[in-house]
């Protein structure tokens, strides 16, 4: 039954991105939310279907998610919670760069058990964690081909090369202090991407070190977080190096789920590098 309900999910993350097509293929408006953040009718069509989804397959579980919430409805959660991003990446969805996302986790007791990333534009599916405590965490990686996942193949983070660390940095949301943190490292690459497609490489073993010193929320993150965790690797908080917590107060209203900044990495001794070289 898990491994069944793993594949509805997926394919609710396909779903969401045909619908999300659908707009990026002809002209679109684009309107501003209350932070002043861009968003489409993309947005809204895809969440709709994710949200019909989840109704079905898990009922009992209760939602968060982007577009609901900017609406004023976050409902109230306890131990066992879905987030929902139904579109990351809308800058990079204005640009038509491709770089933008789907992204359904589950969270539980404040750590994302089982997440799923698709980049419909780049036809690309990440997914991991496990439904289950019984469950192995386990990540994978496969291609979307005519709304079906083919090609899937395990993934894992990888240990830094020698040579220098691989970085990842926001390409339309880089800040001055994540710039002087790579400038500091002297990295020997630094690799400019979109949306959760950074989490996705660093548990794909594409990259080795992603700092984010500028303001996300918890959807942005929480499914890749999970992907990266079920891979072998970690996202901590900058300040203190503890793993990524998910909290949703009583009571709450959006500001309180914008996360601090963060650092993700595939490989823990990259945390001590850093602690050296600071």
């Amino acid at each position: 039954m898990t491994e069944e309900k793993i594949s509805l999910l997926n394919q609710l993350a396909v779903q969401a991105g045909e619908e999300i097509l659908k707009v990026y293929a002809e002209p679109f408006e684009v309107e501003n939310k209350s932070d002043g953040s861009p968003v489409t009718v993309a947005d809204a069509a895809a969440e709709k279907v994710i949200l019909a989804g989840l109704s079905k397959i898990f009922p009992e579980i209760p939602v968060v998610a982007e577009e609901s919430v900017e609406a004023g409805e976050l409902p109230v959660v306890e131990g066992r919670y879905f987030l929902v991003d139904p579109l990351d990446g809308t800058k990079e969805f204005l640009k038509r760069n491709g770089e933008f996302t789907v992204n359904i986790a589950l969270i539980e007791d404040g750590c994302p058990v089982f997440g799923v990333v698709s980049a419909p534009a780049l036809g690309e599916i990440y997914w991991g964690g496990a439904l289950s405590a019984n469950d192995q965490q386990s990540a994978f990686k496969g291609r979307i081909e005519a709304g079906k996942i083919v090609d899937v193949a395990a993934i894992s983070v990888r240990t830094p090369p020698q040579s220098g660390l691989s970085v990842l940095a926001s390409r339309s949301h880089m800040s001055e202090e994540t710039a002087a943190l790579i400038n500091r490292l002297g990295v020997a690459e630094q690799l400019n991407v979109g949306s959760s497609l950074k989490l996705c490489w660093l548990a794909a073993g594409r990259a080795d070190f992603y700092p984010r010193m500028a303001p996300t929320m918890q959807w942005d993150i929480a499914a890749g977080d999970a992907l990266l965790r079920a891979a072998g690797g970690a996202l901590v908080y900058a300040e203190t190096g503890n793993d990524f917590t998910y909290q949703v107060p009583t009571q709450a209203i959006k500001d309180d789920l914008r996360n601090p900044h963060f650092l993700a990495v595939g490989c823990r001794s990259v945390l001590a590098d850093l602690a050296v070289s600071g």
